[in-house]
């Protein structure tokens, strides 16, 4: 497949009240069920952290191909509590702990996903943010390498009943 052409049918945007369902919909497709976001917990992400929810929209459907939330927290490594208790954001914190990356099947092998994580961290850094930290599964870390994520070994995280890789990224 072609790299999507970012300039022309992508917009970058903060996650707005109303695309929540759209989110909701987009985690149920892009991860299995033991792994997805509830529905309640994505539309809390999306009430207390829109500032730390980057959606890809592509501008020829007006609809979400893809997006990336987390928390910003002082905490430096990665507890499943994250994923659960939208309450532990602070607005200040000096990192991010990425809750998930969900690019739709259609949008997948074009770029989208590196693209979206590198915006990511463009806007992170310039709000002084120092890390971006997640957890993924074996056949994701090579993936997440090429974005310059550095494997921290096998996290503390039982999310889903899977063994999960802590990666971070400095910012």
């Amino acid at each position: 497949m072609e790299e999507i052409n970012i300039a022309d049918c992508i917009e970058f945007r903060q996650i707005r009240p109303d695309e929540a369902e759209q989110a909701v919909r987009i985690e149920q497709i892009c991860f299995p069920p033991n792994e997805a976001c509830s529905e309640k917990m994505m539309r809390e992400r999306v009430r207390v952290a829109p500032e730390t929810f980057l959606v890809a929209v592509d501008s020829r459907t007006g609809k979400i191909a893809g997006f990336l939330n987390g928390l910003a927290t002082s905490e430096s490594l990665f507890r499943d509590e994250f994923f659960t208790d939208a309450n532990l954001h602070e607005p200040g914190g000096a990192n991010i702990m990425i809750l998930g990356l969900d690019v739709l099947p259609e949008y997948r092998g074009r770029g989208l996903a590196r693209a979206i994580v590198s915006r990511y961290a463009e806007i992170e850094a310039g709000r002084g943010r120092q890390r971006l930290i997640l957890t993924c599964l074996d056949t994701k870390v090579k993936m997440y390498e090429k974005m310059g994520f550095r494997d921290l070994g096998f996290a503390n995280s039982a999310w889903g009943g899977e063994q999960w890789h802590e990666m971070s990224r400095a910012l």
